[in-house]
């Protein structure tokens, strides 16, 4: 499958399969959508449940809001953001999961290509947050997938 967004080429895996785990993928807007696409990718690739979550930054506060309930029935949430890099603090004082921060390097003003976001995610104060590098989407995707997988093969048992 080719995703031109986030310039990946996936081959779908054979046969049919469930889901495993449920992984949330949140933008603060929509220039962070081609580093959420290439963490949605990779997750699809591990065989994840995932659930796209555009556009909810913290210019508008009412759009996070209206999604709450879904995220707080994820296994992981991953949340990409550019600017100065608030959105994952505040989704992590909403659910009782990992949060996986991804800065970007899109903004404008004093972003610094991401550095200013990377700076203010690494000071969260919400203790589930952990952060991965500049417009890391791949990596992003693999620890939350691996969180999401681990976390279903528990409730298995």
């Amino acid at each position: 499958m080719l995703n031109l967004v986030a310039r990946t080429i996936r081959v779908p895996l054979a046969g049919e399969h469930r889901p495993i785990g449920k992984v949330a993928v949140v933008t603060a807007g929509t220039a962070d959508r081609p580093v959420a696409e290439e963490a949605l990718e990779t997750l699809r690739w591990m065989g994840c449940a995932v659930e796209r979550i555009e556009d909810v930054g913290v210019a508008g506060p009412q759009r996070l809001l209206a999604v709450v309930p879904q995220l707080q029935n994820c296994d992981a949430v991953v949340v990409v953001a550019g600017m100065e890099g608030a959105l994952p603090s505040v989704v992590g004082g909403h659910v009782a999961c990992p949060v996986i921060a991804v800065p970007t390097s899109v903004g404008y003003g004093a972003s610094f290509g991401g550095i200013a976001a990377l700076l203010g995610m690494l000071n969260s104060c919400a203790a589930n947050v952990t952060v991965v590098n500049i417009d890391a989407g791949f990596k992003a995707g693999y620890v939350a997938g691996l969180i999401a997988i681990q976390k279903a093969e528990g409730r298995k048992r």
